[in-house]
């Protein structure tokens, strides 16, 4: 079984709220989940309104698979434009 898994930072320069923040950050969840059958959840800066992180994992059995899934889910968040990528953290492993 192959693991890949990771954490997204980004900016949210236009959100003065949580309230704000929460619905940019559910928005990309939702959309990434339902796309790429992802587990998302957000994992830190949650007192922080202009900035979030969030965690992902996928499971399968190809290494390269997992791989290119991964760098598309970064690509399509990327194009929704809902919030800017300022680092990315991945791991792959194999258990």
């Amino acid at each position: 079984m192959v693991i890949g898994m990771g954490k997204i930072t980004f900016r949210l320069g236009f959100c003065h709220s949580l309230k704000e923040k929460r619905k940019v950050v559910k928005s990309i969840v939702r959309r990434a989940q339902n796309t790429f059958n992802v587990s998302m959840a957000e994992v830190g800066a949650n007192d922080m309104h202009q900035q979030a992180e969030i965690g992902f994992a996928m499971a399968g059995n190809d290494r390269r698979k997992i791989n290119a899934n991964i760098d598309k889910m970064l690509e399509f968040i990327e194009n929704l434009q809902l919030a800017d990528i300022i680092d990315t953290d991945m791991e792959i492993m194999t258990i």
